[in-house]
């Protein structure tokens, strides 16, 4: 395992930085230890929704995990507004960095992660490969 620490800027796309980080640098197989910052826009898929709830504002990312892998990465966000509220949820694209976004990768070499259709729940899910 070997980590990566990326520090996103105002205006980057979390997921679709993720995703380039995870390309950039050939990887087979990731996993994001943690992640911290700030959000202008986030949008969290909650669980049994199909669309991806908005919210705007001043928010704070609290804890970030999921999986990085060639076809797609699969995360999970906690996020608090400026009341201190706290939702989370799957994040989807158009989560926009105000501030700052700390993320720290581990990259697991010896392993390749796709998704791919279960159909015993219908989504695209985890297969791990050894290699």
């Amino acid at each position: 395992m070997h980590a990566t620490t990326l520090r996103l800027s105002p205006g980057d796309d979390l997921r679709a930085a993720l995703d380039q980080a995870f390309h950039s640098d050939a990887m087979t197989a990731a996993f994001v230890l943690q992640g911290i910052g700030s959000l202008s826009v986030a949008y969290l898929r909650y669980a049994g929704r199909d669309n991806p709830a908005e919210h705007r504002g001043d928010l704070e990312i609290l804890t970030l995990a999921g999986t990085l892998s060639a076809n797609g990465s699969h995360l999970h966000m906690s996020l608090s507004d400026a009341d201190g509220r706290v939702f989370g949820g799957h994040v989807t694209a158009g989560c926009i960095v105000r501030t700052t976004a700390e993320i720290v990768i581990a990259r697991l070499d010896g392993e390749r992660y796709t998704r791919e259709h279960d159909p015993a729940t219908g989504f695209a899910e985890l297969v791990i490969r050894r290699t």
